[in-house]
C-alpha cells in the first residue's frame, strides 16, 4: 500500500458487495488490512439478486417444462400440464433467498474483521476519501471499485416500454408474444426460457449472427436450435427504430431490416442489448479518474490511473462474468495490500448458456486461432457418436478442440449439448495443468458419461501421430 502521511480510517475500502468485491474484501483482509465494504443496496450483487441465479432457475423451469413434453416417448404418461408465472416467480423469489443465506456475506465478512457499511451509494470527494449518502466520511489508503453494472436501453423512442432482463420477475404474466433485442449471452437464455414457457419468440440482433462471442460454430448450432423450435431469428437487422403503444395496449415494435421498414405487435418486449459498468454518480472526476466507454480503463494489474484506486469485476468493463470478477477481486487486493503486481489468466475463463441446447466454451476460438497459427489442429467430435447422448437422446451437439501443432496443447474448448458447460469446464481444468493432447487422449473416463467425449476428441486431434500415446504416470 502506498505510504501516507495521514492516518485513514482503513487501508482497504471496497465499494460493492457482489462477487468481485467480496472477494476482494476477503483476501484483503486474509493478508492483515484493515478492509471495510461500502454497500448501497444488497451484497451478492446482480448476479444472486437479479441475474444469474434467477435466470438458472428459469432455465431450469424451462427445462422441466421440455421433459414433460417428451415424457410419453419414455412410455411415461403425464396429464397436460401449464405453467403458473406467479408460482415460477415465487420460486425464483425463494431460491435467491436461500443462495443468500448460503452465501451469508455479512457473517463472513464479520467473522474476517471486515466492516459493512450499508448508508447508500458511495462517492468521491478525492481521491482517498469517500462520501456516503448517510453523510459518513470514509478514508482510505486504497480503493478498489466493484460496483458491478446494470441493463441498457437502447435510445430510441418508447425504450421505456421494454423490460429488461433485471426486471423479467415483474412481468404481470406470461406473455404469448414475445421479443427479444439482442442475441448475445442474456438475450439467448431469455428466448430459451419463454420458447419452452410457450410463449411465440421473437429475437433481433444488427449483429450478423447470435452469440457472438462465441465460436461461429456454437452460434450456427444454437441459431439452428432456435429455428427448429419455432423461434423467429432475425440477426443482421438493419436498425430498432422504437416501441409504441398500439391500440389493443400490446407493444409495437419498428425495425428496420433488408432496407424495409417493418413492425410488429407483442405482448413483451425485453431489451438485453448490453451491461454498462455502474459508474455514473461515484464522482469519479473528484478522483482524478476519466470513465471510458462506460467503464473504468485499468492496466493488467486493474489500477486505475490513479495507482492507489483499482476498478475489477464490471467495473472495468471486461469480462462480465462471475468467474472473472473472482479472480480480479483477489488479484486487486494483493496488489492494492502487497504492492503487488498480479494478474489473472482471463484466458481461462470458460463461460456459456443454459439454452436449449447449452453451449459453452474456452480459449481462442477457431477462428482466431486460425490467424494466429494456420497450422493448429481441430478436431470435432459429434454428439450423436457418444452413447450417453444415445441414451438420453440428446444427441445433438458437439465438441470442438484446438491444439497447437508443436506443443501439443488445448488453445480452446468449444461445445454444444447436453452438460456443455460441465464438458468445457474440465477442458479447462486440463488447460489450467498444461496437460497436453496426448496425456488427454490416454485419461480414461466414466462410461457412460458426457465426459468422454473430451477423449474422444482429445484422440482425434492426434490422428496425425505415428508414434505410442504415452502412458500416464
Amino acid at each position: 500500500m502506498p505510504a501516507s502521511p495521514v492516518d485513514r480510517d482503513f487501508d482497504v475500502v471496497v465499494i460493492g458487495a457482489g462477487p468481485a468485491g467480496t472477494a476482494a474484501a476477503l483476501r484483503a483482509a486474509e493478508l492483515g488490512a484493515r478492509v471495510a465494504v461500502l454497500e448501497a443496496d444488497r451484497t451478492g450483487g446482480t448476479c444472486v439478486n437479479t441475474g444469474c441465479v434467477p435466470t438458472r432457475v428459469l432455465a431450469r423451469t424451462a427445462r422441466i417444462t421440455r421433459e414433460m413434453r417428451t415424457a410419453g416417448s419414455w412410455g411415461i404418461i403425464l396429464t397436460e400440464q401449464s405453467l403458473d408465472w406467479p408460482e415460477t416467480v415465487a420460486r425464483v423469489t425463494r431460491t435467491v433467498d436461500r443462495v443468500r443465506s448460503i452465501k451469508a456475506e455479512a457473517d463472513r465478512f464479520a467473522a474476517a474483521g471486515i466492516e459493512l457499511i450499508l448508508e447508500g451509494r458511495a462517492r468521491f470527494s478525492d481521491a482517498n476519501t469517500l462520501v456516503l449518502d448517510s453523510g459518513r466520511v470514509v478514508t482510505a489508503e486504497s480503493v478498489i471499485i466493484c460496483v458491478g453494472g446494470h441493463s441498457r436501453r437502447l435510445p430510441i423512442p418508447g425504450a421505456q416500454l421494454a423490460t429488461v432482463p433485471e426486471d423479467i420477475l415483474s412481468l404481470p404474466e406470461l406473455p404469448a408474444r414475445l421479443a427479444v433485442i439482442g442475441a448475445g449471452n442474456t438475450g439467448a437464455q431469455l428466448v430459451t426460457v419463454f420458447n419452452s414457457f410457450g410463449s411465440a419468440v421473437t429475437v433481433l440482433d444488427v449483429a450478423p449472427r447470435l452469440l457472438m462471442a462465441s465460436d461461429a460454430a456454437i452460434a450456427e448450432a444454437v441459431s439452428e436450435a432456435f429455428v427448429q423450435q419455432g423461434v423467429s431469428v432475425r440477426t443482421g437487422v438493419d436498425g430498432v427504430d422504437g416501441l409504441s403503444r398500439a391500440a389493443d395496449g400490446s407493444i409495437r415494435l419498428s425495425w428496420r431490416e433488408g432496407g424495409a421498414e417493418t413492425s410488429a405487435d407483442f405482448d413483451a418486449v425485453i431489451m438485453a442489448t448490453g451491461w454498462p459498468a455502474d459508474v455514473d454518480d461515484l464522482g469519479l472526476e473528484h478522483a482524478g479518474i476519466t470513465p471510458a466507454r462506460s467503464a473504468i480503463p485499468v492496466d493488467q494489474y486493474f489500477r486505475t490511473s490513479v495507482p492507489h484506486i483499482f476498478a475489477v469485476g464490471d467495473a472495468n468493463g471486461r469480462d462480465m462474468l462471475v468467474q472473472a470478477a473472482h479472480f480480479e477481486g483477489e488479484a486487486a487486493a494483493e496488489n492494492a495490500v502487497l504492492d503487488a503486481n498480479r494478474r489473472t489468466p482471463h484466458h481461462l475463463l470458460p463461460a456459456g448458456g443454459f439454452t436449449d441446447p447449452d453451449y459453452a466454451g474456452v480459449g481462442l476460438t477457431e477462428a482466431v486461432a486460425r490467424d494466429r497459427d494456420p497450422h493448429c489442429v481441430v478436431a470435432r467430435v459429434d454428439y450423436s457418436t457418444l452413447d450417453r447422448a444415445v441414451i438420453d437422446d440428446r444427441e445433438r451437439g458437439f465438441l470442438m478442440l484446438i491444439s497447437d501443432r508443436r506443443r501439443e496443447l488445448i488453445l480452446g474448448a468449444h461445445a454444444v449439448g447436453e452438460n456443455a458447460i460441465e464438458v468445457v469446464q474440465s477442458v479447462t481444468t486440463a488447460m489450467a495443468a498444461g496437460i497436453d493432447v496426448a496425456t488427454l487422449a490416454n485419461v480414461k473416463f466414466a462410461y457412460p458419461t458426457y465426459s468422454a467425449v473430451i477423449g474422444l476428441a482429445a484422440r482425434a486431434l492426434l490422428t496425425e501421430r505415428k508414434e505410442p500415446t504415452p502412458a500416464l504416470q
